[in-house]
């Protein structure tokens, strides 16, 4: 059962699956449907978390929208993702961004990792 299990698994996994880190700044192009027509919708955040696995994998992206916080998680694998594009590297010591919710203005920033 497991066999099967990973097969339909490894099908469902994109071969060039984006790659970026917690605090990085990016722009996800998500696809909506509406009605019969489909649009792509470009959503531009900071990474707060990576979670899970193979195709099971995630991200959250936190924005700022009218001085309101918004967050969406998207699979990593999903069809409904385009593309998924690093604006700016980040520079950050922990895996999971959760304090920049408490966070208003400056604060709020990531520093740029410089290399």
């Amino acid at each position: 059962m497991n066999e099967i299990i990973r097969k339909i698994e490894a099908e469902q996994l994109k071969e060039n699956a984006p790659e970026f880190n917690v605090g990085d700044t990016v722009k996800v192009y998500a696809k909506i449907k509406e009605g019969n027509r489909e649009r792509i919708q470009v959503f531009e955040g900071t990474v707060l978390k990576k979670q899970g696995g193979s195709t099971r994998a995630t991200f959250t992206v936190r924005k700022n929208s009218n001085g309101i916080g918004v967050e969406k998680t998207w699979p990593l694998h999903s069809p409904n993702v385009e593309r998924v594009e690093v604006v700016r590297r980040g520079k950050v010591r922990r895996a999971k961004l959760n304090y920049l919710r408490n966070r208003v203005g400056k604060r709020a920033k990531v520093k740029e990792l410089v290399k």
